[in-house]
């Protein structure tokens, strides 16, 4: 590059990034801030006095208005009344992660305790970022609920859209590849299993305000690597969705949905 370029693609560099900075809150931040929440909800260490708890939560509240305030204009939302709301809901996000906790014990034969799916299981992490980062969807906070379940997404390879609406108690083991899409409605005592998807059956931007996922409805089972596409699509309740099924219409409830692919197992001679 000569020197006259370098100049005019540097300056063309600082004023995007300005304009995308000013638009959008910092990533470490952001992280940051969840990473403190979540070990406010769930401290790996016991914290011996009340007051210890009222100083983080303070602390926690705090960066939360800083980190809008970094990107949001004070005239286009009310940030110190939508942090008040954020966390005024916090016991009710958190009860309902007790309660997604205990499905996941209740679930898993492999799990030895509570405790161990809180600390240890990449699906209830994943379940606990997407009710963080749907709550602020709920009050209108824009890309911060995104960057949210982007770095759960990264983390678990759950991949659960801050807009979608699930609800309690909720049973995701594995996790790895589940993807549920931004419209999906997900009820009660649902269970979903490694590389589910929830998608679109059309993906055309124009579509954007109209409902596109599926309807999963109370007490449904997904098994592993099925596909279930478009937003008129609905699992009835008590329904249980075999492995490597590909949904594209509605199911009654209590039905069972298997593959009736058969597989051949040859034996050879001695």
């Amino acid at each position: 590059m000569e020197n006259e370029h370098i100049h005019t693609f540097i300056a063309l560099l600082h004023h995007t990034h300005k304009a995308e900075w000013e638009a959008s809150p910092s990533t470490t931040d952001a992280i940051a801030w969840l990473n403190d929440l979540y070990e406010f909800l769930f401290p790996n260490n016991h914290l011996n006095k009340q007051a210890k708890y009222l100083g983080i939560l303070k602390k926690n509240q705090i960066d939360l208005v800083n980190l809008l305030l970094s990107y949001l204009d004070p005239k286009d939302i009310d940030i110190e009344n939508t942090v008040d709301a954020f966390y005024d809901s916090l016991e009710s996000i958190y009860q309902s992660l007790r309660q997604d906790a205990n499905k996941t014990y209740e679930c898993d034969p492999a799990a030895t305790s509570i405790q161990e799916v809180i600390v240890s299981y990449p699906g209830f992490y994943a379940i606990a970022v997407y009710r963080i980062a749907n709550r602020l969807t709920q009050l209108e906070v824009p890309i911060l609920p995104r960057i949210l379940s982007e770095h759960a997404h990264g983390k678990t390879g759950v991949d659960i859209h801050p807009n979608a609406s699930i609800d309690v108690p909720f049973f995701i083991d594995h996790g790895t590849g589940i993807v549920i899409g931004a419209t999906s409605i997900i009820g009660k005592n649902v269970s979903i299993y490694q590389g589910v998807t929830l998608g679109a059956s059309q993906v055309s931007k124009d579509l954007s305000a109209v409902k596109r996922h599926p309807t999963v409805e109370d007490n449904v089972i997904i098994y592993a690597r099925t596909t279930i596409l478009g937003g008129n699509t609905v699992i009835g309740h008590n329904s249980i969705i075999g492995g490597s099924v590909f949904l594209t219409k509605s199911v009654h409830p209590y039905s069972n949905v298997f593959n009736t692919h058969q597989l051949r197992i040859d034996v050879k001679a001695q």
